[in-house]
């Protein structure tokens, strides 16, 4: 992959109320209450019955995340702009749109399987919600409104696409694209489209951390590290300097 990709100009307007922000951080107060009083009923309820509480444990640390899957263009500088996501634990580069057998690089590469190159995040929805992975993947993370490519590449892998794994990641969505629609926020239309996530398979370990490991790489240079410094400059609020948990190499 080599090139330049050039951005067009957003119209963005980022907005927050103080009220909102204050009920918001209350719920997440209350929810954690009520988690941690579940948690030890439940904790003493598999005791009670001869259950593993490392296994009840385990269960609710995972109920703790969510994940959410993108493709947005070369899942390179997609997976960097996520990792510095205030709230993201961790990203892996991977495919989703294809089947299982297909979903190796050199085979996604032809553009015949159906796969996109894509990343899961894995975040913590008390620190920070999906509509703001959206606004960080529509403004941020890659260009919507180019049809099958990224830059300077091109195929249907390198599609715009949201993968939901729900009826809420569904409607959020949907209901995001429509207002930024509405507001006129891009100057041609969003070509981004929102399909079912059938599965998620991990890419290639000399993929992962990909921009990590290669700072000084051209592709990273021209491409990937300006979407780092717009991210840090236009959404300062989401931005965290140090990049979330590596994916296993």
């Amino acid at each position: 992959m080599a090139g330049y990709a050039q951005k067009p100009s957003v119209k963005f307007n980022p907005h927050a109320g103080n009220q909102t922000a204050t009920l918001r951080v209350a719920n997440m107060m209350n929810m954690k209450s009520r988690t941690k009083w579940i948690l030890a009923l439940s904790v003493t309820v598999a005791v009670l019955f001869g259950m593993k509480p490392n296994n009840i444990l385990a269960q609710a640390a995972s109920s703790d995340h969510a994940t959410a899957v993108f493709s947005g263009g070369c899942f390179w500088g997609v997976d960097a702009v996520f990792k510095h996501v205030k709230g993201v634990d961790k990203v892996v580069s991977g495919y989703a749109g294809g089947a299982a057998n297909t979903a190796q690089y050199e085979t996604v590469s032809t553009g015949t399987t159906g796969h996109a190159e894509s990343v899961q995040v894995t975040y913590d929805p008390s620190k920070v919600s999906y509509d703001d992975l959206l606004k960080v993947f529509f403004f941020v993370a890659h260009d919507p409104t180019e049809l099958n490519r990224q830059g300077p590449d091109s195929g249907t892998q390198y599609r715009s696409s949201i993968f939901y794994a729900n009826d809420a990641q569904k409607k959020m969505a949907d209901d995001y694209i429509a207002q930024l629609d509405q507001k006129h926020s891009f100057s041609k239309p969003i070509v981004t489209k929102v399909v079912p996530l059938t599965g998620f398979y991990p890419a290639e370990g000399y993929h992962q951390n990909y921009l990590e490991l290669h700072p000084d790489q051209p592709y990273i240079v021209f491409n990937d590290l300006p979407k780092l410094e717009q991210f840090q400059k236009s959404l300062p609020a989401l931005y965290q300097e140090q990049p979330a948990q590596q994916a296993a190499k």
